[in-house]
């Protein structure tokens, strides 16, 4: 009975894993290594590139920069509404696609909410490289701003009073001593996070539109080139899924980072008395 069970637990895995590596396999046996790396050069290809570096490059300094203190104050504050922040930020991760675009063009399109304000500045974000990394920072934020979170929370609180009570800021703790203890945590979401922005689709498409050189980024030009130039939509789906496999590996490897010398949590200088009683 054991061995049955055990078998069946084996084709259910040799299934699954098959199902989800084929459709990968393909992109590279429909057409031959050589030609999707030439057809990597050319126009439409580097152009999305540029596009897409760009854009999810902006994109993700902004996520950093804004959801790294955010996830600290989420991780080491208890205050009424702290479980509504959290779903909030988590909300865009089970909404669909169509459903992100459609309302950050309700928000920020030239009839939406902030509409006439921004008119009156001059200002209009639809269809616009700024449109791309809006819709990056909206579907992609959340992915690192969790993990943020559960890396603050992972901190031994005792560290962090020890660092106040001598005499360090709140800023120097949070940069010297909460950001390098938590580095593996802020690394993995950091990736997970930059990936989703850079493979982003529907939000884009809806509120930047596919604007070839402008908005248009590389998974929007893998679906404008099916029809027209199906090598060039595989070679840059191959690219895709190298980028892909490069963060997986990162990811998987990050947890080792933390055991390296580079990588140390701020020390405290220890104090006279200590000095002298070594």
């Amino acid at each position: 009975m054991r061995r049955a069970f055990d078998l069946l637990l084996a084709v259910a895995a040799a299934v699954t894993i098959a199902f989800l590596v084929l459709p990968l396999v393909a992109l590279f046996l429909r057409v031959p290594p050589g030609e999707l790396i030439a057809q990597l050069g050319s126009e439409a290809a580097v152009d999305a590139l540029l596009v897409s570096l760009k854009t999810s490059a902006i994109a993700h300094v902004v996520i950093l920069l804004v959801g790294t203190p955010a996830a600290y104050l989420l991780a080491l504050r208890r205050f009424r509404g702290r479980d509504l922040c959290v779903a909030l930020i988590e909300l865009p991760l089970v909404l669909p696609p169509a459903v992100a675009g459609i309302g950050l063009l309700a928000a920020f399109g030239r009839r939406g909410l902030l509409g006439d304000e921004l008119e009156l500045l001059g200002i209009s974000l639809p269809f616009t490289q700024i449109a791309v990394i809006l819709a990056i920072i909206f579907v992609a934020s959340p992915f690192y701003v969790r993990q943020a979170i559960a890396a603050f929370e992972a901190l031994d609180p005792e560290v962090l009073d020890a660092a106040r009570t001598l005499g360090a800021s709140p800023p120097r703790v949070f940069v010297r001593v909460a950001i390098p203890m938590a580095w593996a945590g802020l690394s993995v979401g950091s990736a997970l996070a930059w990936a989703r922005g850079l493979g982003e689709f529907g939000a884009t498409i809806m509120f930047a539109g596919s604007l070839p050189g402008v908005t248009q980024t590389l998974p929007l030009a893998i679906y404008a080139e099916l029809d027209r130039d199906f090598p060039t939509a595989l070679a840059l789906g191959g690219f895709l899924v190298a980028v892909s496999v490069a963060l997986l590996l990162i990811v998987r490897l990050l947890p080792g980072w933390t055991s390296s010398p580079s990588i140390r949590p701020f020390r405290f200088a220890r104090s006279s008395s200590e000095s002298t009683s070594a």
